[in-house]
């Protein structure tokens, strides 16, 4: 995303004022690394021993990095947790070698592209990725085409011009398309290049697309947290399913493995009683503003762990 500051740029990278950061990175480590698809989805967690593996390479955005779920590495401005999923699933399975390329802010470009954070100029995500890597998590597309930007930041701004319309669907309605849902049909294709993107630098690698978690609740509203206008949650709802829906082809499409995110974290958005993503309010303790607590990161380790136990 492109707005917000500059840890990131709202979701799902998070906004953050620049001198509260300038005290939190006081006290930060520096970075550091660390067949046909089928979709991996509902309660997590086994018995059974995972496979054994050689090298994992983890990539991925903010939702990945999982940004102010304690502790936290400024990472050269990719701000990962220590306690990502990605640092999970390493500790509870057997792995000679892991490498968290997770960055916040980061698409798909950033994949063989370098990515400029607040403090770094960050090498390709691609570049950990070698013939021995045997096991790869994906998890980035929402920051493609700002699409979590609009919903997190456009959308909000529009409630007050009518906080019971749908003004942001309206915005986004041109020559009788959507344009966020179309350009989520880029994502697809760019999500597709980046799995084979994967598999020619790493032909052994198991991969395992990771998709997004429910941000919205599918009835309700919630404007303290998430300050949308009423008929909008309906369609950033939408427009976030679709884009899981992306997600899912995608890893069919290269036959990758599908997380199911979305269907695991039901009842657990961000109006919910038990929320797995926080709403806009960044707390410098469990997690930034839209972007997984520490809980949500556990029960998708729990998913991909899962999946890997033989």
């Amino acid at each position: 995303m492109s707005r917000g500051f500059r840890i990131a740029r709202v979701a799902p990278v998070f906004v953050a004022g620049a001198v509260a950061l300038t005290l939190l990175l006081s006290g930060c480590t520096s970075g550091s690394e660390g067949t046909a698809a089928n979709s991996i989805g509902g309660p997590g967690g086994t018995t059974a021993t995972p496979r054994t593996f050689e090298r994992y390479v983890a990539l991925g955005d903010s939702y990945t990095a999982a940004p102010l779920v304690p502790q936290l590495d400024a990472a050269r401005g990719c701000f990962r947790s220590s306690e990502n999923y990605p640092s999970l699933v390493a500790a509870a399975i057997t792995v000679s070698a892991f490498v968290d390329r997770s960055c916040s802010a980061a698409d798909t470009t950033n994949l063989a592209r370098p990515q400029r954070t607040e403090t770094a100029r960050v090498r390709p995500q691609f570049a950990s990725l070698t013939p021995a890597t045997d096991l790869v998590t994906l998890g980035m597309g929402g920051n493609d085409f700002q699409v979590f930007a609009t919903l997190i930041t456009d959308c909000v701004s529009l409630r007050s011009q009518d906080p019971t319309g749908s003004p942001c669907r309206d915005a986004q309605r041109s020559g009788g398309r959507d344009r966020l849902s179309t350009s989520l049909e880029r994502t697809e294709r760019r999500v597709t290049a980046a799995i084979a993107g994967i598999e020619q630098r790493s032909p052994r690698a198991e991969v395992l697309v990771v998709g997004y978690p429910q941000l919205v609740p599918p009835s309700g509203t919630c404007p303290r947290l998430l300050p949308l206008a009423d008929g909008d949650y309906a369609y950033a709802r939408t427009v976030s399913r679709r884009l899981t829906g992306a997600l899912k082809r995608a890893a069919e499409t290269a036959g990758a493995r599908y997380v199911d995110v979305w269907r695991a974290s039901a009842g657990h958005d961000i109006c919910a009683d038990e929320p797995w993503i926080n709403g806009q309010f960044t707390d410098f303790s469990t997690a930034a503003a839209y972007h997984p607590f520490a809980v949500e990161q556990a029960a998708v380790a729990d998913l991909i762990t899962a999946a890997l136990t033989s």
